[in-house]
């Protein structure tokens, strides 16, 4: 193999002992594209550029480089990997809009508590701010990047003006545990989402079972709902649709109606009837859940660790299976869609990132 800083594996190279499986009855299908390999340490997050040309990566080692995703070659390494650093959490790049003046910039998080500013193409961290007290999972943009949430250990979810890096909103609550827990989170909170087309609300899940829809506008949790047990970045939405994925053998991956709070769907993770599906197999829990970006969450992706193993579903068609990614040796920790949907990422504790093509297998 070689080193991901001299260059990246041939194309189906690092997919050897991985099998691809699955076709949906569209014809859409995952194919190899590229596998990073060699990195220092585990992946916790992934994230593709707004333009698709490139993706960041966060390891366990603080470490964050960018990749070139058409052939997987280091572009920029922004934060060189140590053994005594505190693993980088959550990364978002800043929305483009036509007032932009500063492209390529994204935020980085780490479990010490600090969330950073970086230029991606010069290398640069513009501003770094520490919270010695608290360890930071997760981060999100509004869609005009002029504001964005952090959200960790001390269950508070925060919102930080873009321009002056100042908080503008805190909002917390929780207490106790179950279908009475109070509004607001009473255990860390590991995602967090702007709702698409609402800057004023945002959602966010966690260790404490609870899902939490918050109004920025008087800092509080608004609606909430019980069940999903979210362990990393398995918390997105779409339309009024939210898809959650839980660490935890069972009822892995639902959609609940965002108005109501009620379930819409469990996607089944295996076959009925399968061997996987008796009792006593090992199962996949899951760290990671997504929609597509494009097409009204067309496709969902999820991924985790047990069975080591990604999928993706066909949300539009029935919850169709796509593909199925197995035979990694650690789990899948993040994963993300390219913003026109024609790559996945996925990226986990084999210190690889693999890069998928999803369509018509003759476009792949």
């Amino acid at each position: 193999m070689t080193s991901v800083l001299s260059g990246v594996e041939e194309i189906s190279a690092g997919f050897e002992n991985v099998s691809i499986s699955g076709s949906s009855s569209s014809g859409v299908t995952l194919q190899p594209k590229v596998t990073i390999s060699s990195l220092t340490s585990e992946v916790f997050c992934v994230r593709f550029s707004p333009d698709g040309k490139f993706l960041a990566a966060g390891c366990g080692d603080g470490a964050i480089r960018v990749f070139n995703v058409q052939n997987g070659n280091l572009a920029y390494n922004l934060q060189g990997g140590s053994n005594v650093a505190l693993p980088t959490t959550a990364l978002r790049f800043r929305p483009v809009t036509p007032t932009t003046r500063t492209k390529n910039v994204f935020l980085a998080a780490n479990a010490a508590g600090t969330v950073q500013h970086w230029h991606m193409t010069s290398g640069k961290c513009l501003h770094s701010m520490e919270d010695t007290e608290n360890q930071v999972y997760a981060l999100d943009y509004n869609s005009e990047g002029t504001h964005f949430a952090a959200t960790g250990k001390d269950t508070a979810v925060r919102i930080f003006d873009e321009a002056t890096k100042s908080m503008t909103t805190e909002m917390r609550g929780g207490g106790g545990y179950g279908p009475r827990t109070l509004p607001g989170h009473s255990n860390r909170v590991f995602s967090v989402k702007y709702v698409p087309g609402d800057d004023n609300m945002v959602v966010s899940g966690g260790w404490d079972n609870t899902v939490q829809i918050w109004d920025i506008r008087t800092g509080t949790s608004v609606r909430n709902f019980y069940g999903p047990h979210i362990c990393g970045d398995a918390l997105d939405i779409s339309g009024t649709e939210i898809v959650t994925g839980s660490w935890r053998p069972d009822n892995q991956l639902e959609v609940w109606d965002m108005g109501t709070g009620t379930k819409k769907a469990d996607i089944p993770w295996v076959a009925p009837g399968s061997l996987q599906s008796f009792s006593g197999a090992p199962q996949c829990m899951l760290y990671s859940a997504q929609f597509s970006k494009e097409g009204q969450g067309r496709y969902i992706a999820a991924g985790g660790s047990g069975t080591n193993e990604a999928k993706v579903f066909d949300h539009k068609n029935g919850d169709e299976l796509v593909g199925t990614i197995t035979g990694l040796s650690r789990g899948v920790f993040a994963l993300d869609f390219s913003p026109d949907n024609e790559r996945i990422a996925i990226a986990g504790g084999d210190a690889s990132i693999r890069i998928l093509s999803v369509g018509q297998k003759e476009d792949a």
